[in-house]
């Protein structure tokens, strides 16, 4: 594939994104979800009104921009509502994240390629991002999960971009990285995982080389024959000294991570730096057990890759797609709306579920490539060099492991939305898995690779309704939700 057309191929995913988020955005002209704290506190700021926040400060800052800047905006200004404390349109508090959220899956595009430079590979992993309803209906209200992600991934791909460049470029992706890193955990305390997962590539390559360093060959080759030199940068992160990680991907996001406080703090003055981090851990620990008693769409870590139980963000009826849309008030009573309207927080389910098979495939993989010489030679041996496709499950399986496990600890009701820092390694997977199948010589996996990819898009059509809110009839609605615990 052509720089040309690659470049085209994401311009084309842009579109896409940017086309699926801002459609109808003020639609509902109302506060839906967590927008009933996100937006208000967006105004609070704006306004200086003081107020307790259970998360870091700056999703919230990001939605006060927005507003700000949509007051000198002469247009988007048809409806306009209160509910956030002032007359203002649902675009002001809505198109930041929209515009934020349609540069995720050219994030995910970029770092398919850096970790493979396989173009094909890269256009995928975004096309398979774009296709999400989960980041699709977060990104379309004044909601901050987004921007865990985005800046998480922004400082990996910096990181990796570090990796391939030289000198003073590296220094600067590194500045880069460590600022995106300290922005992320600015958000939710979970954007710390993106870093950790660095922290976990670097210390394998090194470890990995410090075992290996005798039986190393001399060519520059992997034990499989492949050139180690042009095919992914992971195979320079050794080239990273721990010097370089305390200060770049330490110091760096610590000093960020503390300077985003100050407004805050300043608006906020009833607790300092320490006081409001110790009130945040016990406003989580104070939230409850992981149960239906404590909110009805509570959903254990274990439950969020098949997507067991997601969430409705909105639903409300009418008596027919002519009505107004209703944006108050309880629904109607069950069997008296003709029209649905439903904003679902649910994933593209055969995304989904197929990034959870490419995982598995990926992790048997890895564990293949220890246990055969094992078998075959009745010792425990290391290959000096890893193959591309080796070091592409490593990041992907870490990664993934990194953003999920730490869940299992936790013992508060949490929703499916958190999985949104980890099911984005999933994407990359099953990007992965059909890449290979597509680029096969053997025609059945090629149409495998074209059939998955299919499904995945017509998945996206077919539920495009409830991320959108679009209205359906009873029968419509029923028919996209599967299992009762979607519901």
């Amino acid at each position: 594939m052509t720089k040309n057309w690659y470049r085209i191929g994401l311009v084309g995913i842009f579109l896409l994104s940017l086309s699926l988020r801002f459609w109808g955005l003020d639609r509902f002209n109302t506060l839906v979800f967590d927008e009933i704290y996100y937006a208000k506190f967006g105004h609070n700021y704006l306004n200086h009104i003081p107020f307790f926040d259970g998360h870091p400060p700056l999703g919230k800052y990001m939605i006060a921009v927005g507003m700000w800047l949509s007051s000198y905006i002469p247009f988007w200004q048809e409806g306009v509502n209160g509910l956030t404390g002032a007359l203002r349109s649902p675009w002001s508090y809505r198109w930041v994240n929209a515009l934020s959220g349609s540069f995720i899956p050219l994030i995910i595009a970029n770092i398919a390629y850096q970790i493979s430079y396989r173009r094909s590979f890269a256009l995928l992993a975004g096309l398979f991002t774009a296709c999400d309803g989960l980041f699709i209906v977060e990104s379309r209200y004044a909601l901050i999960n987004i921007y865990i992600v985005i800046f998480g991934l922004l400082g990996q791909w910096l990181f990796l971009l570090a990796l391939a460049s030289q000198k003073q470029r590296r220094n600067l992706c590194l500045v880069l990285a460590g600022i995106a890193f300290g922005c992320s955990i600015a958000t939710k305390w979970n954007g710390l995982f993106y870093l950790v997962g660095i922290y976990l590539i670097w210390s394998i390559g090194w470890i990995w080389q410090f075992i290996t360093s005798k039986n190393q060959p001399k060519d520059n080759s992997t034990a499989d024959g492949e050139s180690v030199i042009p095919r992914t940068s992971l195979y320079k992160i050794t080239q990273i000294n721990i010097g370089q990680i305390l200060f770049f991907l330490g110091i760096i996001p610590t000093v960020i991570y503390s300077l985003i406080w100050i407004p805050h703090l300043q608006i906020n003055p009833k607790y300092g730096f320490i006081k409001v981090h110790q009130e945040i851990l016990g406003f989580h620990e104070r939230l409850g057990g992981n149960t239906a008693q404590v909110h009805p769409y509570c959903a254990a870590w274990y439950k969020w890759p098949l997507m067991i139980r997601p969430m409705a963000y909105y639903y409300q009826t009418a008596q027919s797609v002519n009505d107004p849309l209703p944006v108050l008030g309880p629904p109607l009573p069950s069997g008296a709306g003709k029209a649905i309207y439903d904003v679902h927080a649910m994933g593209n389910p055969f995304l989904w579920w197929f990034g959870v098979a490419a995982l598995l495939f990926l992790l048997g993989m890895l564990i293949a490539k220890v246990m055969i010489p094992v078998v075959k030679e009745k010792r425990f041996s290391l290959p000096a060099k890893l193959s591309v496709d080796t070091w592409i499950a490593l990041y992907i399986v870490w990664n993934y492991a990194i953003n999920l496990l730490p869940w299992t600890r936790v013992s508060r009701c949490v929703f499916i939305y958190h999985y949104m820092t980890g099911v984005v390694f999933a994407f990359l997977a099953i990007a992965w898995f059909v890449d290979q199948c597509l680029r096969s010589y053997y025609r059945p996996l090629r149409l495998v690779g074209v059939t998955i990819s299919f499904v995945i898009i017509a998945a996206l059509i077919f539920w495009l309704p409830v991320y959108l809110g679009l209205p359906l009839s009873p029968e419509g609605y029923k028919m996209r939700m599967w299992f009762k615990s979607w519901v």
